[in-house]
């Protein structure tokens, strides 16, 4: 990469956490050091590059996106993600946020259903080795990697299903967007004693995840 492009970014880079992390009360140093390492360029389709730090979500497949950094940021500092931590993320899309979750945590496990996004994913994250992308269902986790002292859901849900609350470690946390539009909230779960509870923390808005709507019931 040119000199130039590349200290273009790097200024942007900054431009991105000064105007749209810190100024929505992120104030974890490791997440904002998350934010300044990782280079979110290398994670937009090529002739997306220029808007990689807009202020805007940014498609990546059909129905797939990149969410803006600061809905991140505020999810990333909710979960206290520490480097003893083991994480499950769900929805990998090209690897943005499992770069930041492998510089804040011990290992990841990200699982993704788009077989095209998780070798793009893969590609970018060669140099992780802390980092293992799974393809399979968003829903099902990765249950034979586990079980997980933090499972993030990397976009909005209309329910979790029972069977990531069971891959959490005791003690566990989860952490999910649920609703979507002006509805959604983030969501903090932890476990405890095999008992989930669970807390409304803040109102968000990101796009949701394939997979997750609730099961129509009909009534006769």
């Amino acid at each position: 990469m040119e000199m130039g492009k590349l200290m273009d970014y790097e200024a942007q880079r900054v431009k991105m956490v000064d105007n749209q992390v810190r100024t929505t009360d992120v104030t974890s140093h490791s997440v904002l050091s998350a934010f300044l390492t990782v280079p979110r360029e290398n994670f937009v389709p090529e002739h997306l590059k220029a808007l990689a730090y807009v202020d805007k979500d940014i498609e990546l497949a059909p129905g797939r996106y990149l969410t803006h950094a600061s809905p991140v940021a505020k999810l990333l500092q909710l979960a206290a993600v520490s480097r003893e931590d083991r994480v499950l993320e769900i929805g990998t899309g090209t690897g943005y946020v499992t770069a930041l979750l492998a510089l804040l945590a011990g290992s990841v496990v990200s699982v993704e259903s788009d077989a095209a996004l998780a070798d793009t994913a893969r590609k970018n994250l060669s140099s992780s080795e802390n980092v293992k992308i799974v393809s399979g269902d968003l829903e099902k986790g990765a249950a034979s990697d586990g079980p997980y002292d933090l499972v993030f859901l990397n976009g909005a849900v209309e329910e979790i299903p029972e069977q990531l609350f069971q891959q959490m470690k005791d003690g566990g946390r989860l952490i999910a967007v649920i609703g979507y539009g002006n509805a959604s909230r983030a969501h903090l779960f932890v476990k405890e004693r095999g008992t989930i509870g669970g807390t409304p923390e803040f109102n968000t808005a990101v796009k949701p995840l394939p997979g997750f709507r609730k099961a129509v019931e009909f009534q006769f």
